[in-house]
């Protein structure tokens, strides 16, 4: 998938959470961590890198240090979260629900319900102090889910 491919999926699920879900059933489900989580979250990195950078300067090598350690923090927590989130909704749906034990379905929904969370944290790393506007729209994501849900 190519960045342009990327953000497309990524605006239609923020502009059309049901269109975007029913192309995303149609999709590979194995093809989500290298076509869409993984390349988010470098992007996510990349931007608070960016910031860090512009925030410190190029002046001396403990700024590129720091960018550095922002970036990774940002990447690691986003990477773990997206394991974590879909290892807690599998077995939510294994015994509250009684579903099937499927980790490339969810792997797939939890992938792709996070990317209101990628964007916001593009959006972050780059302009800080749009962080309150970020906390709003997290609530949204319980409307993407909620359209995926049915359809997944």
């Amino acid at each position: 998938m190519s960045y342009k491919e990327l953000f497309r999926i990524a605006f239609l699920l923020v502009s059309s959470p049901a269109r975007a879900w029913e192309e995303i059933r149609l999709e590979d489900r194995q093809k989500v961590f290298s076509a869409f989580v993984y390349p988010m979250i470098g992007l996510c990195g990349i931007s608070v890198f960016i910031h860090s950078l512009w925030k410190t300067g190029w002046s001396s090598p403990e700024n590129f240090q720091v960018a550095m350690i922002e970036c990774c923090s940002v990447a690691v927590s986003l990477f773990g979260g997206y394991f974590l989130a879909a290892f807690v909704i599998n077995q939510l749906g294994i015994r509250r629900f009684r579903l099937g034990n499927d980790i490339p379905l969810i792997r797939q929904f939890s992938g792709y319900a996070l990317a209101i969370t990628f964007l916001i944290q593009i959006v972050i790393g780059l302009f800080p102090g749009f962080r309150i506007i970020g906390w709003i729209f997290q609530f949204y994501i319980m409307y993407v889910v909620w359209e995926g849900v049915p359809v997944i």
